[in-house]
């Protein structure tokens, strides 16, 4: 084990490092198979030293998945204009967010089959993952129920698409042009 864990200057750099590696594992053997004690073995660390950076296996997923969830949503931001038409916005957003995952091996894992039931879990109680959500509606900042209620439901269509694709992106397109971008854009009521 490298006594480099326990300095006290480096906890962000160590729990990035515990992060990086479980994005390994969760390639290599599948969310659900990655247990903690893999984890801390892989990062050369001591499962002690692992508890101190994250309580519980949970934890250390929910830090996995709300570090890419921003990581994505910076990507996002740089790479769909926020102007034009709103439901063409809302669509090339979902439309990126969905191909960055993918092309992604650590998040494509969460969407496996048997793995794919916690990353829903997840999307659908984290409140980093409704802001991303809120952020595809052009409301970040907007705290009314509606608005929640129409990000989570954006996230679970993203969810949906990841875990059961659409027959190719034209498809997935389409659907989510003619299906969820018009309930998106409807004013509420």
């Amino acid at each position: 084990m490298s006594s480099d864990w326990m300095r006290d200057e480096r906890p962000l750099h160590a729990s990035e490092r515990i992060l990086d590696t479980a994005a390994q594992l969760y390639v290599e053997k599948g969310i659900a198979a990655v247990g903690m004690a893999d984890i801390a073995r892989a990062a050369g660390c001591s499962r002690a030293t692992l508890y101190r950076y994250f309580d519980s296996r949970q934890a250390l997923q929910l830090a996995f998945v709300h570090r890419e969830a921003r990581r994505i949503g910076s990507l996002i931001a740089a790479k769909v204009p926020r102007s034009g038409d709103a439901g063409e916005v809302i669509v090339s957003a979902m439309l990126a967010a969905i191909e960055l995952v993918r092309a992604d091996p650590a998040l494509a894992a969460w969407f496996q089959l048997g793995d794919s039931g916690l990353a829903a879990q997840i999307a659908d109680s984290s409140d980093v993952i409704e802001s991303l959500g809120k952020a595809f509606l052009g409301h970040a900042d907007v705290e009314d129920e509606q608005t929640s209620r129409k990000a989570r439901w954006l996230v679970r269509v993203i969810v949906s698409l990841l875990t059961v694709p659409g027959t190719d992106a034209d498809d997935e397109r389409e659907m989510l042009e003619q299906f969820v971008a018009p309930v998106l854009i409807a004013p509420t009521t």
